[in-house]
């Protein structure tokens, strides 16, 4: 069982790395963490897409040095409540997908897939690149196999 440290709840870089929180439940942190980026995905999908890829870019470099933040404070590589990275996982694999609830879901499952499953080379950047900038790549690439994934899926139906 996964436990949050409190600074989780007095640290706003630990709040935001633990995913506004939904990092900090005692078990599936990831799944939490994604879905908790769903919401906010709605709020980003009306943008254009050009407007999308800056914010998520952005979110990512961020992300890099939250999550990099928190591990080293934490002193453990990679906390498993440690979900910024799925956030941003996530919203490269929404990019330029019309928003429904049928698709954001669709997104879920299939990012969540491959960033349990880890296909090469994502399972070899999870273990050899280290800081903060392991701990995204990882869940980008995740989140690229998946929007691969979602476009293809749109494109043969």
């Amino acid at each position: 069982m996964n436990r949050a440290p409190a600074s989780v709840w007095r640290r706003p870089t630990h709040f935001f790395a633990f995913g506004l929180g939904s990092g900090a439940v005692p078990f599936a942190p990831g799944t939490f963490g994604t879905l908790a980026a769903i919401p906010f995905y709605w709020l980003l999908s009306d943008l254009e897409l050009s407007w999308y890829l800056g914010l998520t870019l952005f979110a990512g470099l961020v992300g890099i040095w939250l999550c990099g933040k928190t591990s080293r404070d934490l002193g453990v590589h990679d906390h498993s409540g440690i979900v910024w990275d799925e956030f941003v996982g996530y919203w490269l694999t929404m990019a330029a997908v019309p928003f429904s609830w049928e698709t954001a879901l669709w997104g879920f499952v299939v990012f969540r897939v491959f960033d349990i499953i880890k296909p090469w080379p994502i399972r070899w950047v999870d273990r050899r690149i280290a800081g903060g900038f392991g701990i995204m790549f990882d869940d980008v690439l995740a989140g690229v196999y998946a929007w691969s994934t979602m476009h293809l899926w749109f494109w043969l139906h």
